[in-house]
């Protein structure tokens, strides 16, 4: 069951008067909270701008940095497949000769070739994380 309603009794205050003073801070008041208001909003508009435009730059070099990757893996990769592939080829001709020594060093070469990495010519790939974590690091392509 609902509860009855309660019945508040009480005495009520004649108007308040309110002085020409009173009424100017009020407005002085709100005219100062609404210059605060803007300022907040311009500043935050324009670290806003700095953010989109950071954005922006960031993008582009990551872009540029990814093109350059990319054209270093074509490269490469075109090389390594070049190598191999005149590797193989001497490997067929040195064991259609029956020639066991020059099979045994062109073997090694496939293999020292497989060993290696395109990335290993990088360098330090923790020094890349770090030089993309820093935001003031210049990148030159």
């Amino acid at each position: 069951m609902a509860e009855p309603q309660k019945v508040h009794v009480g005495k009520v205050l004649p108007p308040r008067i309110v002085s020409p003073i009173d009424g100017f801070a009020a407005l002085t008041q709100i005219v100062d909270a609404v210059q605060d208001c803007v300022k907040v909003h311009t500043v935050e508009r324009t670290k806003q701008a700095h953010l989109a435009a950071y954005e922006t730059v960031e993008v582009a070099r990551i872009k540029a940095a990814e093109s350059v990757l990319k054209n270093y893996f074509e490269q490469a990769f075109a090389e390594r497949r070049s190598n191999f592939g005149e590797l193989f080829d001497r490997l067929d001709a040195a064991l259609d000769k029956g020639d066991s020594q020059v099979a045994q060093a062109v073997l090694n070469g496939i293999v020292d070739v497989a060993r290696t990495s395109p990335l290993a010519n990088l360098g330090d790939l923790g020094q890349i994380r770090a030089a993309l974590d820093d935001p003031d690091h210049v990148w030159e392509f």
